[in-house]
């Protein structure tokens, strides 16, 4: 781990009643020693760290990782309580997101009284939830190429399309531009489909006088993008241009103030009361946003729920929503890298209302 990485590790086991640490996650064994493959698992206490892999992984983690040892294990949970065991280990915390009811008791099992696991929830995900300047570099690339590729696909957004051939389309040119992976089922939703907030597409057709809403990001270089656009096809009914009118309202006044410190409910109210103050309160279900990375989805959850605050460093969704049964819907999103003194737009396709067969 370099000097950054282990100072976040050790102030975790100084906060909490351990000894070490046991990182299961792939994405969080990135972040913290290199490792890019898709199976493995690093120990971290004070004065040292092990990273322990199975026979596909040996020789890319001892090219990659950055730890005190590289070791090969036959069975991987087995592996893992020996070496915790021989480093004299008593109090392991482990990443509970990640490691299911089963596994933990084999890994009492094995242990056979000698280890105590500790579950760390949030204490585990706030490690990566501030982003240094190159990684907010990394994920505006990926927003970056997103955009680009979006705009060589919106001229061919036509009545008649389907949603899925939207999608298809849209998912082969990012992976043609250079684009590792899609970031998950893209979300076309048109017409009376708007009001699905995760209408993943489907073979309606696309028609002449509704909304389309498309909700897509791709990784690159292992970051993520996140954005969602709604676009008009011709002339649509008054009461969804009002609707996009709002939402984008509430977007703007959620992006003008954001800032360190305040509580993530606080931003979350800051559109949630716009849109109810406009009448649609109960149209707007889902939290304001969530925090991009190495996942598309990480902590913290921007929520009427929520504990924690704002930091410097954060990267948050801002996509709020209003979602009419049975006549359509709107969702306008953008990724945002707070600053000390507010935010920086990572996201680049223009939000304001655009007709697509004007």
């Amino acid at each position: 781990m370099d000097k950054a990485s282990a100072g976040a590790v050790s102030d975790l086991i100084m906060s909490n009643p351990i000894d070490a640490v046991a990182f299961f996650n792939c994405h969080n064994l990135r972040y913290l020693c290199g490792f890019t493959g898709t199976d493995g698992v690093l120990l971290a206490w004070q004065d040292g760290a092990q990273f322990l892999t199975d026979s596909r992984y040996v020789s890319q983690a001892r090219e990659q990782v950055a730890a005190t040892e590289v070791r090969e294990y036959q069975t991987k949970l087995e592996g893992v309580t020996e070496a915790l065991v021989s480093a004299g280990i008593k109090r392991v915390g482990f990443d509970a997101d990640v490691l299911t009811y089963s596994q933990v008791e084999q890994l009492r099992k094995h242990a056979k009284g000698r280890l105590e696991w500790v579950a760390l929830g949030k204490a585990v995900q706030r490690l990566r939830c501030r982003k240094t300047v190159a990684e907010a570099d990394q994920l505006a690339a990926a927003a970056r190429l997103a955009a680009q590729v979006f705009q060589s696909v919106v001229s061919e957004i036509r009545p008649g399309q389907t949603e899925i051939q939207l999608a298809r389309d849209l998912e082969v040119a990012l992976l043609q531009a250079g684009g590792e992976e899609k970031a998950f089922d893209f979300i076309v939703a048109s017409g009376v489909r708007g009001a699905l907030p995760h209408g993943v597409a489907s073979p309606k057709q696309l028609s002449e006088g509704e909304l389309v809403t498309i909700d897509y990001g791709v990784r690159l270089n292992g970051y993520y993008s996140d954005e969602t656009v709604t676009l008009a096809l011709g002339n649509i009914p008054s009461k969804m241009r009002e609707i996009f009118d709002i939402v984008l309202t509430a977007h703007d006044r959620a992006l003008d103030r954001l800032r360190p410190g305040m509580k993530l409910s606080e931003l979350d109210a800051c559109a949630r009361d716009y849109i109810a103050a406009k009448g649609y309160g109960d149209y707007f279900g889902h939290g304001l946003g969530h925090g991009v990375g190495l996942e598309v989805h990480e902590f913290p959850a921007v929520s009427p729920r929520s504990e924690d605050v704002v930091e410097e460093g954060m990267v948050l969704t801002i996509e709020p929503g209003i979602y009419l049964p049975g006549e359509g819907g709107v969702r306008i999103e953008d990724m945002v890298y707070v600053t000390a003194d507010g935010g920086r737009i990572l996201t680049e396709l223009p939000k304001h209302y655009r007709n697509l067969l004007s």
